[in-house]
């Protein structure tokens, strides 16, 4: 019924709920994912009244929220980006952090050991400079097995950090299923929106997509929540669970499965974006690829210097013994694997060796060898027996037992080769700082040849040992010991007894060269100028890189991943500060708008309770007057 009353009251009642939900905005101006409310007010239905219509006065439509789903979104995509490139960051940061350092760092410790031997071949016979070269060997396997123990610990760490990131996504996907139903519940009664709740499951969307890269869509009240490659982690009331299992290879590492009334899945290879995308991207890109190759520098650190010190005599006059020992390849089963094959693979081409891993199946066409980190086939050579074993960017592979078709094993050629870095002398006499071969010029010599050389070609010919003269029976013959008349042309070098030396120049007839084998304590320091200068020589990634090389190389390459990684943290962070804030200008609460209701809505209040109070004037006047009739 249209009339003065009626129309104040409802008026009242409608200003009312506005004062109720300015109040809801001031009291929530601070509390994250709240979207400012505001009533939505409509005329009540007019009535017709002779000759026209009157209102009837206003009504609450309803309460809406102030909210964009574009720009959500937006916030999701941006966060899930920001917070992937800034785990990856961080990480990354960390790793680059430990190598970089010029003074301390690997570098310097490889020179201090060159710098070492150098300083021993100036006085090879003394025994302080060879304890010296022997403790600086001591100090460079202990730095790289810090450095290994460090990314070691940085591996667990982040292994821990997956498994507490997978049951976060879990917590808060059962959280949104639990929200959809209620959301759908409280939409039933009414038709009307629950704002606050609507408000809670998008802010468990955005810490969501901070975790994690999702799809959302909309369905009915509910929404249905997508990871990886599409799948369902939230459908409707029903959420699934992300945990972590043993990979099948490693169960030290974690697999990342998703599990649903439908089984269970592993979605490890499909997880991109938010934290838990940005340690699996630096696992994968960083902490892997920096082990294997800190496997590869320790690999060819051992096998340069047992190389040169096998090639001298020690100050006792014995042959030189290794250096270094270092870690075998590691091999890993797979978990699934239902045949009884084993393998057995080590390195037989230092110079061939990639620092890649690799994995080997058996398929229904044979074995099969590919890269562990792309997929790419890697060719196999020989039988995988071993009188032919399979050989493979440097590595020998025999098979032993019977294997079944889709049995798959792991194959890291450098990775544990850091853990078992050591240094095997003990006596400092054991440096073969003295070449084997020690070749001198007659004293009555007339000519102006010279004899260079030295050096071992067959260590098992039983005359090493025996002392030979080169005698030369013309200018253009020699005799070794008497025997033989061979050709002689300068520089070409000159063979015998299982060792090499190199006449060069125009010897006389009559001059003479004696060669022998190195006695003990003669002082000579020919192997330790070679020992000094083994890091520069090319003997990896097939010949082209020397140690410091790849040292040099592994360092460069890591500090452009971590500035690449910052300058991406950064710049992904302001895309989404900008989403945020655009976000922030539709939904926040702006206090000095809300003063402004506020004032608005109160003048209304007090201008609607003016009208049943002049209504309630007005019907005693009526009623008075009807009395005094």
């Amino acid at each position: 019924m249209a009339d003065f009353l009626s129309n104040g009251v409802s008026a009242l009642l409608a200003f009312q709920k506005a004062l109720d939900v300015t109040s809801q905005n001031i009291s929530n101006v601070a509390t994250p994912g709240y979207s400012r409310q505001s009533v939505s007010l409509v005329t009540n239905p007019p009535e017709q009244a002779g000759n026209g219509w009157i209102g009837t006065g206003v009504n609450v439509n309803t309460i809406t929220r102030s909210y964009n789903e574009f720009l959500a979104a937006e916030v999701r995509s941006s966060s899930s980006t920001y917070q992937r490139s800034k785990e990856f960051s961080a990480n990354a940061t960390q790793v680059d952090n430990m190598f970089a350092d010029s003074k301390t760092g690997l570098s310097a410790t490889l020179q201090s050991f060159s710098s070492a031997v150098q300083n021993m071949a100036n006085t090879p016979a003394s025994t302080a400079p060879r304890q010296v070269v022997l403790s600086q060997a001591q100090a460079l396997a202990s730095q790289l097995q810090s450095y290994n123990g460090q990314l070691t610990t940085l591996g667990v760490q982040l292994e821990s950090r997956v498994q507490t990131t997978a049951s976060d996504i879990s917590s808060i996907a059962q959280n949104i299923a639990k929200l959809n139903g209620e959301i759908s519940n409280a939409q039933a009664l009414n038709g009307q929106p629950p704002n606050d709740l609507l408000d809670q499951r998008d802010h468990l969307l955005t810490q969501l997509s901070a975790d994690v890269n999702i799809n959302v869509s909309q369905q009915g009240g509910s929404v249905n929540v997508y990871i990886g490659n599409g799948q369902p982690l939230v459908v409707g009331t029903v959420a699934s669970t992300l945990g972590t299992a043993p990979n099948a290879y490693d169960p030290t590492r974690n697999d990342l499965v998703l599990k649903s009334a439908n089984g269970s899945a592993n979605v490890t290879s499909s997880m991109t974006g938010g934290t838990l995308g940005g340690m699996l991207d630096f696992r994968t890109q960083v902490l892997d690829p920096a082990q294997s190759t800190l496997g590869l520098i320790s690999v060819g650190i051992a096998n340069v210097v047992n190389q040169q010190q096998s090639a001298g005599v020690d100050l006792n006059g014995n042959a030189g013994q290794p250096i270094f020992a270092v870690g075998g390849v590691q091999v890993q089963t797979n978990a699934n694997n239902a045949g009884s094959a084993t393998l057995a693979v080590t390195r037989s081409t230092i110079s061939a060796l990639t620092g890649s891993n690799y994995i080997l199946q058996d398929t229904a066409g044979g074995w099969k060898l590919s890269n562990a980190a792309t997929g790419a086939n890697v060719p196999l050579t020989g039988a995988g027996t071993s009188a032919s074993p399979f050989q493979a960017d440097g590595l020998s592979i025999v098979v032993s037992g019977t294997a079944t078709v889709g049995d798959r094993f792991a194959i890291q050629p450098t990775t544990g080769a850091t853990s078992g870095l050591n240094v095997l002398l003990t006596n400092p006499a054991q440096i073969a700082a003295g070449s084997p071969i020690t070749a001198a010029a007659g004293t009555t010599n007339t000519g102006t040849a010279t004899i260079a050389g030295g050096t071992v070609v067959n260590p098992s010919n039983a005359q090493l040992k025996t002392a030979a003269t080169i005698q030369f029976l013309s200018a253009t013959t020699y005799s070794i010991n008497g025997t033989g008349s061979y050709a002689y042309t300068s520089g070409q070098p000159i063979t015998a007894n299982g060792w090499q030396v190199t006449v060069s120049g125009a010897p006389a007839t009559g001059d003479t060269f004696t060669v022998g084998y190195t006695t003990a304590n003669t002082g000579d320091n020919s192997n330790a100028l070679k020992l000094a200068a083994v890091f520069n020589q090319p003997m990896l990634n097939g010949g082209k890189d020397s140690v410091n090389a790849t040292l040099s190389s592994f360092i460069g390459n890591l500090g452009t991943v971590t500035k690449q990684a910052q300058n991406d943290s950064a710049a992904q962070q302001s895309v989404n500060s900008s989403a945020t804030q655009s976000l922030s200008n539709v939904s926040g609460v702006n206090l000095d708008e809300e003063a402004a209701n506020l004032l608005q809505f109160q003048q209304a209040y007090q201008a609607a309770a003016q009208l049943i109070g002049i209504s309630s004037t007005l019907f005693t006047s009526i009623l008075q007057a009807v009395r005094g009739q």
